[in-house]
């Protein structure tokens, strides 16, 4: 019976009737008995070099299957012939909620009025407002699918860059053009050697002036000082859930920027998440136990 290796008691629960031995483990512990056994590992969420090594460490290991979107951390590092598959799927609604919820409430002021409400001040006055906005999605996969269902009914119009043109999505060559006539951009791409920087002082000076930049996807996909110098000077706004680095140290000035919403990598942290998960850690097991490539397989960053 295929060993497979769960962080949590929940995924032992969901896939215990799926014909599989779900074997329980703590990556700051060592390994049960029978770990050596396992083909298949599945690494807790943000999963860091701890469980890489154990990867690296088993030695009937096929599989890596991972609770979240972003595979940066292994791609490159596990040995010849382990399969990387993804969680793709199980967070992508709860992200795009959070990127609404981000517009939302640096179009209407949110954060200025809170700030307002803690100093026991009425601040009446006009807002901008999110319907009616022109969205640039850079990013063009299950989050941004989300994104755009949940963004239609404020009557944005949203259009989605990806890496290579097809119908209905421009390719990433497209952006610079594309940035100068959007509100609002949106990025929602996995973290690749591709991607790391892709927002840099040239993407940055491209968006026009009061424009909001939306960083859903890694810190480093972002340049942190080129960001920096656009928030300083009033031209640019963002709402950042995640930063280069992260956690984001106490001192750093992101957290003193002018026009920016930060919260701390939460996009995805609902009660439902880690359901949903290892819904998809099951999904993609049943293809492996047919002897099929599970669809979630990461192949060159992606």
């Amino acid at each position: 019976m295929t060993v497979v290796l769960v962080p949590h008691p929940r995924g032992v629960d969901a896939l215990s009737d799926l014909g599989v031995r779900p074997l329980l483990y703590d990556p700051t512990e060592p390994l049960p008995a029978g770990a050596d056994e396992a083909e298949v590992l599945v690494p807790s969420f943000l999963s860091g070099p701890r469980t890489v090594e154990i990867a690296q460490a088993l030695p009937k290991l096929r599989l890596v299957q991972l609770l979240t979107a972003g595979a940066e951390v292994w791609v490159g590092r596990l040995p010849e012939g382990v399969l990387l598959s993804d969680g793709k799927g199980a967070h992508g609604g709860a992200t795009a909620e959070w990127v609404v919820g981000a517009l939302l409430a640096v179009y209407r002021e949110l954060p200025g009025f809170v700030r307002a409400q803690e100093r026991g001040e009425w601040t009446q006055h006009v807002t901008d407002e999110l319907g009616g906005k022109r969205v640039l999605v850079v990013g063009a996969g299950d989050v941004a699918e989300h994104i755009v269902r949940r963004l239609t009914p404020f009557d944005v119009t949203t259009t989605l860059v990806g890496r290579r043109p097809r119908d209905g999505v421009h390719g990433i060559a497209e952006v610079h053009g594309l940035l100068a006539e959007h509100d609002a951009c949106v990025v929602v791409v996995p973290l690749t050697e591709a991607t790391r920087g892709l927002v840099d002082a040239d993407f940055l000076a491209a968006m026009p002036d009061g424009a909001v930049l939306v960083n859903g996807a890694r810190g480093p996909v972002a340049d942190t000082d080129a960001l920096l110098a656009e928030l300083t000077s009033g031209r640019l706004r963002a709402a950042l859930d995640v930063t280069d680095p992260e956690p984001l140290p106490a001192g750093h000035p992101l957290w003193e920027a002018p026009g920016l919403l930060l919260t701390p990598h939460v996009g995805g942290s609902v009660p439902g998440a880690l359901d949903r998960a290892f819904g998809v850690v099951r999904e993609q097991l049943e293809y492996y136990l047919r002897g099929e490539e599970p669809p979630n397989v990461v192949r060159d960053g992606y």
